[in-house]
């Protein structure tokens, strides 16, 4: 019955290799944001002298709105990884290793995880608001609102989820007011 115990475990535990092939699928979305970022790049460039100040603003953003997905990738792929698959000895010694790989766990994977859609969502407001202010009669539409409603959302969750962790971290000691 050990043998068998041994065996299934080690099944089990060969099992995370499944999940390699999701993250090439990364690698490979991370080059497909590469060449839309690359198109984008192209289309801002050509317009350079003909766009508004606006429009400028608008382009720049989506622009910074594809770095950030691209280091929401990066997150994912290093920290799962790392975390589900095997630690990444190649990067070991690397002088260009992030400071933070090999240090996130599930936990901090999420919380980076909450920040970065936080912090694209901010983006997507930011546009709604640039295009508000500069088309003064146009009106809040349920796309904004429902952005806005995302945005609290994800404030909200990310909140949420530190606070959980912290909780955690204490071990299951009791909250006293005081004592």
């Amino acid at each position: 019955m050990k043998k068998f115990q041994h065996l299934l475990e080690a099944f089990i535990f060969g099992a995370r290799w499944l999940l390699a092939p999701l993250y090439i699928g990364l690698v490979g979305a991370l080059g497909l944001l590469l060449w839309r970022y690359v198109l984008e790049f192209i289309s801002l460039a050509q317009h350079i002298n003909s766009d508004s100040a606006h429009g400028f603003t608008l382009d720049l953003l989506g622009l910074l709105d594809l770095v950030l997905l691209g280091n929401l990738v990066i997150i994912v792929l290093f920290a799962g990884y790392e975390n589900f698959v095997s630690k990444m000895e190649t990067a070991e010694h690397s002088a260009d290793r992030p400071s933070w790989m090999g240090t996130i766990d599930f936990s901090g994977l999420k919380l980076k995880l909450i920040g970065s859609l936080v912090a694209l969502s901010v983006i997507e407001l930011l546009k709604d608001f640039i295009e508000l202010s500069y088309n003064q009669a146009a009106e809040v539409g349920q796309g904004t609102i429902w952005r806005i409603v995302l945005h609290l959302t994800f404030v909200v969750s990310g909140v949420l989820f530190a606070l959980m962790d912290r909780l955690g971290e204490m071990g299951g000691k009791h909250i006293t007011s005081g004592d």
